[in-house]
């Protein structure tokens, strides 16, 4: 019951996330940014905000510096992150004369990435053994 309670409010914070990234890479992308330069910036903002909101109602804190619970977390964001650009860049590359491809892309990247994420977040941030 406790993992499932987990996977919902992770699940929960990634939405949260989603919608910084969306935000974040629309802002990019209007300052010119490319959707690549763009959704990297977008990413690491996402990645940002579900480390605070992770942190705070889905595991609790590491016990260990924020410093270090911070670049734990990016971390192991970027398994996910590597599955999620990967997503990404072939849906923006596949279709790229489709209208606002890079907000789908980003919409598939995510969920392509959470499992992995999830596992990184729960085993080796906030080291849940259970």
């Amino acid at each position: 019951m406790k993992l499932a309670s987990e996977l919902l409010r992770f699940g929960a914070a990634g939405v949260a996330g989603l919608l910084v990234d969306l935000g974040v890479l629309a802002l990019a992308r209007s300052a010119g940014l490319d959707p690549y330069a763009g959704r990297v910036l977008s990413f690491l903002c996402a990645v940002f905000a579900t480390w605070q909101i992770n942190r705070r109602y889905t595991f609790h804190p590491a016990g260990i510096s924020l410093w270090t619970e911070w670049w734990r977390y990016l971390l192991a964001m970027s398994g996910g992150g590597a599955v999620n650009f990967a997503t990404y860049s072939a849906i923006v590359w596949l279709f790229s004369g489709v209208p606002h491809i890079p907000y789908w892309g980003v919409c598939a990247g995510s969920l392509a990435g959470m499992a992995v994420n999830f596992v990184g977040a729960r085993w080796f941030v906030f080291q849940r053994k259970s």
